[in-house]
C-alpha cells in the first residue's frame, strides 16, 4: 500500500508567504508581519498532521459486469469501498486504469456510502489490470494532501470485437456440396428419421406405423445422424507478412483478429464445427457448439501477435478436406498467392490486409476467392464471398 504525503499549491503558498512575512518583519521592523508568517507556518503544520497522520485503512471489492470486453463494448465497474479511519473532511477517488481501457474512473468520495461506479470500454485487445483505488484526502483548508492506495487490482480481459456478417450462399460441405463429416446430434426433426425393424427392448411409443403398415412388421423409428461440415479459419500470423508495430501495423492485424473471431463465430451459427488455426498449425480454439467454446476462442485471440513461420496450407488442414476454408493474412506477394492452395476445400476465402500487385489475380486463378481487408470488417467478408454455388455443384 503505497503513501504520498505533500502540500497543495494552496499549502505550498502558504509556506512561501510565511517565509516572505518572517524576512519582511525583519527588515521593516513589522512585529505584526511576525505574527502573520508564525500563524501561516503553524496553519500549514496543522493541516499537514490532520492529513498525514490519521492511519486508514480500507477493503476494495470490485464487479465488473462483463466478464469478457469486447474491443468498444462499454461495461459498468461497481467498487464497494470500506473505509475505516477518522472522518474524511473531504476526499477524493479514482480507480488506476490501463491505456486499453477508457472511463471515468473518479469522483468525491461519498460520505454516507462507500458505493462507487464506472463505465469502461475496451480500446485494445488483452489482459489488463484495474486498480488499485487511489484515495486523496485534503484537510478542511486545502493545505495538505496524501494519496493512499488501497485494495488489489483485478484483470480485465478485452477481446477482439466480433461483427455481424453475410451468410455463405449455399451451406457447404466437403468435396463440393456434400458434409459427410458426422456428428452425434440425434433427433432433429421428422425429416431427419428413418425405419428400422423393431427389437426387444425398444419403446412403443417409437413405433413407425406407416412404415408398419406398409411392411407388415413391426418398424420403429431411428434417427438418423446428421452430418455436420467441418469449416476452418487460418490465422497468418507469420512475422513476415506483418510490418514492425506501429499504429497503421497494429490496425490491420486487429482488423484480421477480429475478423478471425467474427467468421468463425458465424460459420459456427450457421452450422459447422469450427477449428480456428494459425499459420504454424497451433489451434487456437475449436467452436462445437458448447457454451464456452466461444469464450474460450476469445481468450486466446486477446492475446495474440504477430511471430513465427508459416506452413503450408495442405500441412496445416490433413486429412479429409474441410467444407469453408478462410485464410487470412497480411502481406500478400503475388509469389505468395502463386503458392497458397485451397487443398480441395468446397469454398476457399481468402482475405489480405496488404495484398501487392497481380496477388488477388493470382489468388483467384488458384480457386479462392479473394478480397482486401481493411478498416470494414463485415463489408470485406462481403466482398470475398465465393458466387452461389448450386445444389449438387462442386465448385472448381
Amino acid at each position: 500500500m503505497r503513501r504520498r504525503r505533500s502540500l497543495t499549491r494552496r499549502g505550498a503558498g502558504a509556506l512561501v508567504a510565511a517565509l516572505l512575512c518572517v524576512i519582511g518583519a525583519n527588515l521593516v521592523a513589522a512585529p505584526i508581519l511576525l505574527y502573520i508568517g508564525i500563524l501561516l507556518a503553524l496553519l500549514t503544520g496543522f493541516s499537514a498532521l490532520m492529513a498525514w497522520l490519521p492511519r486508514r485503512t480500507g477493503t476494495v471489492s470490485r464487479q465488473v459486469s462483463t466478464d469478457l470486453l469486447t474491443v468498444s463494448e462499454t461495461s459498468r465497474v461497481s467498487i464497494r469501498f470500506a473505509l475505516r479511519s477518522l472522518r474524511v473532511p473531504h476526499a477524493l477517488w479514482h480507480d488506476t486504469l490501463p491505456d486499453a481501457v477508457s472511463g471515468d474512473a473518479g469522483g468525491e468520495y461519498p460520505t454516507q456510502s462507500g458505493q462507487l461506479g464506472y463505465r469502461i470500454t475496451g480500446v485494445r485487445r488483452g489482459v489488463w489490470p484495474i486498480g488499485p483505488l487511489v484515495l486523496r484526502t485534503v484537510d478542511p483548508f486545502g493545505l495538505a494532501q496524501r494519496e493512499q492506495e488501497f485494495g488489489e487490482t483485478r484483470t480485465v480481459t478485452v477481446v477482439p470485437e466480433v461483427f455481424a456478417l453475410a451468410p455463405l450462399a449455399v451451406r457447404v460441405g466437403a468435396a463440393g456440396g456434400t458434409a459427410h463429416t458426422s456428428s452425434t446430434r440425434l433427433g432433429q426433426g421428422a425429416d431427419n428419421l428413418s425405419p428400422r425393424f423393431y427389437l426387444p427392448g425398444d419403446s412403443m411409443r417409437r413405433i413407425h406405423w406407416r412404415a408398419t403398415a406398409h411392411r407388415g412388421q413391426l418398424m420403429v423409428r431411428q434417427e438418423e445422424e446428421e452430418s455436420s461440415p467441418d469449416a476452418i479459419v487460418v490465422l497468418d500470423r507469420s512475422a513476415e507478412r506483418w510490418d514492425r508495430p506501429g499504429d497503421e501495423a497494429d490496425a490491420a492485424f486487429e482488423a484480421a483478429v477480429s475478423l478471425c473471431a467474427s467468421s468463425a463465430v458465424h460459420l459456427a451459427d450457421e452450422g459447422y464445427g469450427v477449428d480456428v488455426i494459425d499459420s504454424a498449425g497451433v489451434l487456437l480454439g475449436t467452436l462445437r457448439g458448447h457454451e464456452d467454446d466461444r469464450d474460450a476462442l476469445l481468450v486466446a485471440l486477446a492475446l495474440i501477435a504477430p511471430r513465427g513461420d508459416h506452413r503450408d496450407v495442405t500441412t496445416l488442414i490433413g486429412g479429409a478436406p474441410p467444407g469453408p476454408l478462410v485464410y487470412i493474412t497480411g502481406r500478400l506477394s503475388e509469389d505468395d498467392a502463386a503458392t497458397l492452395r485451397t487443398a480441395g476445400a468446397a469454398a476457399g476465402i481468402l482475405l489480405a490486409t496488404d495484398p501487392e500487385q497481380g496477388a488477388a489475380e493470382t489468388a483467384t486463378r488458384n480457386g479462392w476467392s479473394f478480397a482486401p481487408l481493411g478498416d470494414d470488417v463485415a463489408a470485406a467478408w462481403a466482398d470475398a464471398l465465393p458466387e452461389r454455388i448450386g445444389v449438387g455443384d462442386v465448385p472448381g
